[in-house]
């Protein structure tokens, strides 16, 4: 049973995954418990080197795959994660969708090979999300750009491989020619010297230890009047000539960002999948454990009872478990979704728009679930999940930062929301509060309340009817959409500072991309199940997901009069009979996330 779960956890890659895992097998994962940070990072980079050296790149036409190796990465030292994907995901990534022919013949080569480490220079110290107002600039002068830092706040701050390694930075900035301010593009900056010193005018300062990741060498860039030539801008999207004139296939300043923007959502992508894979790692090693510890006797019994058979360790575990298999199911959907997108010879702007939305959600949840999955998996092997040779402490500090780089949670959860409500038009992307604020004011939300049908919700007698279960989650969402809608509507109408009507109504923005991104997920899984030879075992699975989902949200379904109270009961009554159902299976089910052995305690 384990060989078919992995085949079918492993999907549309698989090949590739086996693949991957043959490798991994062959040597042995380095381990850095115990390790200062400077030796960490050396080790990290020398890893990164065997990689390299090995034929590992994620800039790649396989761009599925790519995203697949990265999250392969997971199952090891999540440092060499971070630094893979900061040189090829995000350096590589940028340079390769940013950039044209020139800039791929002359810098993807070295930049897959390792001989040009470079940095992803996005996020400033006083501007994380909001990236279209970035303050560092970029102004055409007579064959070059120059480069510049102009306050304290504009300094490219988290900088990964911006400390030790890195010699070339993906720089965003204001790019401003013939007195004009174009917005945000990205330019290829020198920050080092072949024999590693700082290039003139570039300031470098190391950010030092960090909660977790202290393999990757995060630094703070400075930038003085540095003249780059004009063939370092990435002019995919927009392109300066030699004597300052501006152009662009994309006329709209605001389009033309946010094109640019959704072509790197494959780092988002890629943040989510290892979220997923460090998930997989904990909660393999959480039941292992709880497979083996014994702790009390029965009455009358001469041997203690194993952890897994009392239900209060079941329900710490497989509801968990469950929700990892939930999400794995959704990523590879998502990951799917990317590879149809980017690799289309004709751009699809809806596709992206829907994408982008996708990734937010998937991203913010996978990421959440990852942090509170941990946890609970460390406090599920007590004392053991505490020693750092056993893993769980390094995952818990690794992993914590993820639910705010590549895109706070928080943050991502209203773009979700504000797809649904503007149904993709232009510009959704847009993070800040001011834009979503203009849609109030111009009343889009009335064509919400057009596509959203009357539902009449069906009750079933089957807690375990999987039509009952779709109903069920497409209803709360619809529900929640057109009252959000609604709500907006109302405030916006009368008279109120849009931005204040937006404000107030956070709550349930992020309400409506959190059930959205629940339904997504519930029919991800139910699309894994049908592709399964063997369906029970999944199907038992996929009935935990959901119903501790229904269960975690029971005052939603009671306040809204979608569960009795009596019925209401009687979930909680069938989350413990199928934590007992599924208990034989846990070891079955963790084992066929495949992780070599040797990566696990």
């Amino acid at each position: 049973m384990t060989d078919v779960l992995t085949t079918v956890l492993d999907g549309r890659w698989a090949g590739l995954k086996q693949r991957l895992r043959g490798r991994m097998a062959a040597t042995k994962p380095a381990d850095p418990v115990g390790l200062d940070i400077e030796s960490h990072r050396a080790q990290v980079q020398q890893q990164l080197h065997e990689l390299a050296e090995a034929g590992y790149s994620e800039v790649s036409d396989d761009v599925g795959g790519s995203v697949i190796s990265f999250q392969m990465l997971g199952y090891g030292d999540l440092s060499l994660m971070v630094k893979a994907g900061v040189q090829w995901g995000l350096f590589g990534g940028a340079v390769q969708m940013l950039g044209t022919g020139r800039h791929h013949e002359r810098y993807l080569p070295d930049i897959v090979s390792l001989e040009l480490p470079g940095c992803f220079a996005m996020t400033e110290t006083g501007h994380g999300s909001d990236v279209q107002h970035l303050r560092t600039t970029a102004t055409y002068d007579n064959g070059h750009f120059i480069v510049d830092t102009p306050d304290l706040s504009a300094r490219k701050d988290y900088i990964g491989n911006a400390a030790r390694d890195g010699r070339m930075a993906v720089v965003f900035a204001q790019l401003i020619t013939g007195g004009r301010d174009y917005g945000v593009h990205a330019f290829l900056v020198p920050i080092r010297d072949g024999q590693g010193r700082p290039m003139a005018g570039v300031r470098i300062e190391d950010c030092g230890p960090k909660a977790g990741l202290n393999g990757v060498d995060n630094g703070r860039l400075w930038f003085d009047q540095v003249r780059v030539p004009r063939e370092n801008l990435l002019n995919r999207y927009g392109d300066v000539a030699e004597d300052g004139t501006y152009s662009s296939p994309i006329e709209s300043d605001s389009r033309r960002f946010f094109t640019m923007l959704g072509t790197l959502v494959r780092g988002r992508i890629s943040v989510a999948g290892g979220a997923g894979s460090a998930t997989q790692r904990a909660l393999t090693i959480a039941v292992r454990r709880a497979e083996t510890r014994r702790q009390f006797r029965r009455p009358g019994g001469d041997e203690e009872v194993v952890l897994l058979d009392y239900l209060a360790h079941q329900r710490k575990l497989l509801p968990a478990l469950a929700t990892t298999y939930a999400l794995h199911f959704a990523q590879e959907e998502l990951v799917g979704m990317l590879h149809e997108v980017q690799s289309a010879q004709v751009p699809d702007e809806r596709a992206q728009r829907q994408l982008e939305s996708r990734a937010a959600g998937i991203k913010a949840v996978a990421t959440w679930h990852a942090t509170s999955t941990i946890q609970t998996a460390r406090e599920a092997c007590g004392g053991s999940g505490y020693l750092a040779e056993n893993i769980l402490p390094g995952l818990k500090a690794d992993t914590d930062v993820f639910t705010t780089f590549e895109g706070d949670n928080t943050v991502l959860l209203q773009l979700v929301a504000k797809g649904l409500l503007t149904d993709y038009r232009d510009n959704f992307a847009d993070l800040s509060p001011l834009a979503t604020a203009r849609l109030v004011a111009e009343q889009l939300m009335g064509a919400v309340l057009e596509r959203l049908p009357a539902r009449q919700l069906v009750e079933s007698s089957d807690l375990r009817d999987r039509s009952w279960h779709r109903q069920l989650f497409q209803d709360r969402e619809e529900h929640v959409l057109a009252g959000l809608a609604r709500r907006l509507r109302a405030a916006a109408s009368a008279s109120a500072d849009p931005f204040d009507v937006f404000n107030d109504a956070q709550d349930h923005v992020l309400r409506a991309g959190r059930v959205h991104i629940d339904r997504l997920v519930l029919d991800a899984f139910v699309n894994g199940i049908d592709r399964s030879p063997d369906k029970d075992l999944l199907e038992q699975v996929c009935d935990l997901y959901v119903l501790s989902t229904v269960e975690a949200d029971r005052a939603w379904f009671l306040e809204h009069g979608r569960l009795s109270p009596a019925r209401a009961k009687k979930v909680v009554v069938e989350v413990n009979t199928l934590g007992k159902q599924l208990r034989p299976h846990a070891t079955t089910l963790v084992n066929a996330f495949a992780i070599p052995e040797q990566y696990l305690p």
